[in-house]
C-alpha cells in the first residue's frame, strides 16, 4: 500500500528557500569578493582593492593567462564534473532521510568552514604554498559546494509537484538567492566596521565568517525542518550517472535550452565578476556603495517577482526569458559606455533589476518542465541529473568567463574592462537569438496529455 503524502504547501516551499539564500551568500562571497580582494592595486579611495595580492603569484604564466584566472576556471571545470557524478550518487541513493536531504545536513557546515579557509589560510609569506593551498580550498569549496546544491536543486523539481509550484518555488528560490547575493556585496561595509578592532585583513576575515556563520544556519534550517520522505515518493533511479548524462543531453529541447543557458552564464559571469571594478574603476565610486547600489537592484527586481510570477503563468516562460536576455544585453552595453558618477551606477542597478528578476525565477521552471516530462514519459526520476546537467554546463561557462575575465584585464585599464563588458554584450545577444529554437508549449502539452492519461 502506497504511503499518503502530506501536501506540498508554500510555507514549505519558502522554508525550503531559505537554503538558497545560505549557499547564494557563500557564492557570492566567493566569487564577488575573491578576485578584487586577490588581484588590482589599491587607490586612495579603495585602498583595500587587491590587499591580498601580493601573497600570490599575479604575473602572466601562459600567454596572458593568470594563475589566479586559471585557479578559478580550474575550480568551475572541477565543479562541473562532480555535478553529473553527485547527482547520479543523489538519484541513485535510498538513504532513510531521502535521496536529497541528508546531502544537505552533511554539507551545510564543511561549505561555510571552506569558504572562511580561502579568505583566511592562502595568507602566509610563501607564495607557493599560498598558490598551492588557494588552489586547493578553492577546488574543496566547489565540491562541497556541488554535494548542497545538487541534491538540493533536484528538489525544485520534486517539491514542484504542479506547474503552479514549480513556478511559485523558482520565484521562492528566487529571491533568497538575490538576497543572499546582495548581502555579500554588503562584505567591505562589514569589514570596514570591524577593521578598528581586526585590522584590515583581520576585519575581512572576520566579515566573511559572520557571513558564513549566517548562510550555515541558513542553509540546515530546511535541511533538518522537510522530512524528505513525509513529501516525496522518490525511488531510486537504476541509471549510472555516465549514462544518466548522456540520456540528459540526448533531449533536444533540454539542448536547446542549455545553449542559450550556457552563453548567458559566461556574459553573466564576465559582469558580476566586474561588477566591483566596473564601479570603482569606470565610475570611479567608492566600493562601499556597492551593497547599496545592488540592494537598489534587489529591492526593484523583487517588486517585479509578483509581476513574472503571474505573467508566467499567462504568457508562458519562454516569450519572458528572451526579453530578459535582450535587457540584460542593454545593461551590459550601458557598462560599456559608461562615464564616471555615482548616478552610472544607479543606471545600471535599475535597468538590470527586469532582467533579474526574469532570469533569476523562469530558468530553473524550464528545467523543472523537461524534467517532469522526461518522468512521465519514462517512469524514471532523474531529476537531480537534469539540473546537474545544466549546472555543467553553464559552469564550463563560468570557467571560460574567469578565464577571460583575468586575462583582458591584467593591464587594469579602464579599457580592458570595458572591454570585458562589450563581451558580455555581444554574448548575451547570441543566447537570446538562441533561445527562440526553445518549444515550451510542447513540453507543457505533453505533460497535460501524460497527467490526464495516468489519472
Amino acid at each position: 500500500m502506497n504511503k499518503t503524502l502530506k501536501p506540498i504547501t508554500n510555507k514549505l516551499l519558502w522554508i525550503f528557500a531559505m537554503g538558497q539564500f545560505g549557499w547564494s551568500l557563500l557564492s557570492g562571497v566567493v566569487s564577488n569578493w575573491m578576485v578584487y580582494y586577490y588581484t588590482g592595486t589599491p587607490s586612495e579611495q579603495n585602498p583595500l582593492t587587491g590587499i591580498f595580492a601580493s601573497g600570490v603569484t599575479q604575473n602572466p604564466i601562459l600567454f596572458k593567462l593568470t594563475l589566479f584566472g586559471l585557479v578559478l576556471a580550474a575550480g568551475r571545470i572541477f565543479d562541473a564534473i562532480t555535478d553529473p557524478l553527485i547527482a547520479g550518487w543523489s538519484d541513485r541513493s535510498n538513504y532513510k532521510g531521502g535521496r536529497r536531504i541528508p546531502f544537505m545536513r552533511a554539507m551545510a557546515v564543511p561549505f561555510a568552514l571552506c569558504t572562511i579557509g580561502l579568505f583566511t589560510i592562502p595568507q602566509t609569506s610563501s607564495i607557493a604554498f599560498n598558490d598551492t593551498s588557494l588552489f586547493i580550498l578553492l577546488m574543496v569549496f566547489y565540491l562541497f559546494m556541488t554535494m548542497f546544491c545538487t541534491p538540493y536543486n533536484a528538489l525544485i523539481a520534486e517539491l514542484g509537484d504542479t506547474q503552479e509550484h514549480r513556478i511559485n518555488v523558482s520565484t521562492y528560490i528566487s529571491f533568497t538567492f538575490i538576497v543572499g547575493q546582495s548581502i555579500s556585496f554588503l562584505l567591505p561595509n562589514v569589514a570596514g566596521a570591524l577593521i578598528p578592532t581586526f585590522g584590515q585583513t583581520g576585519g575581512i576575515r572576520m566579515a566573511v565568517a559572520i557571513m558564513a556563520t549566517l548562510a550555515c544556519i541558513n542553509m540546515l534550517i530546511p535541511a533538518f525542518y522537510i522530512k524528505e520522505r513525509d513529501y516525496i515518493d522518490s525511488k531510486p533511479s537504476d541509471t549510472k550517472p555516465f549514462q544518466s548524462l548522456v540520456k540528459t543531453f540526448s533531449n533536444g529541447q533540454f539542448r536547446r535550452f542549455v545553449a542559450s543557458d550556457v552563453i548567458y552564464f559566461f556574459a553573466l559571469t564576465l559582469f558580476q565578476t566586474g561588477l566591483a571594478f566596473y564601479e570603482t574603476q569606470l565610475m570611479e565610486i567608492e566600493d562601499t556603495w556597492t551593497f547599496v547600489l545592488t540592494a537598489t537592484m534587489t529591492f526593484i527586481s523583487v517588486c517585479l517577482y509578483p509581476f513574472v510570477n503571474v505573467l508566467a503563468k499567462k504568457i508562458g516562460k519562454k516569450l519572458l526569458i528572451i526579453i530578459g536576455f535582450f535587457c540584460y544585453s542593454g545593461v551590459f552595453m550601458i557598462t560599456t559606455l559608461c562615464g564616471q558618477g555615482l548616478h552610472w551606477g544607479f543606471i545600471i542597478a535599475v535597468t538590470a533589476a527586469i532582467p533579474m528578476a526574469i532570469l533569476g525565477i523562469l530558468p530553473q521552471a524550464c528545467v523543472a518542465d523537461v524534467s517532469e516530462l522526461t518522468r512521465l514519459e519514462t517512469g524514471e526520476d532523474r531529476s537531480g541529473m537534469f539540473f546537474a546537467a545544466r549546472t555543467f554546463a553553464f559552469k564550463m561557462g563560468q570557467a571560460i568567463a574567469m578565464v577571460v575575465f583575468t586575462s583582458v584585464t591584467i593591464a587594469g585599464t579602464k579599457q580592458s574592462y570595458r572591454t570585458t563588458a562589450l563581451i558580455a554584450f555581444i554574448t548575451c545577444f547570441v543566447g537570446a537569438c538562441l533561445f527562440f529554437a526553445y518549444n515550451e508549449k510542447m513540453i507543457l502539452g505533453k505533460i497535460e496529455e501524460l497527467k490526464a492519461t495516468k489519472q
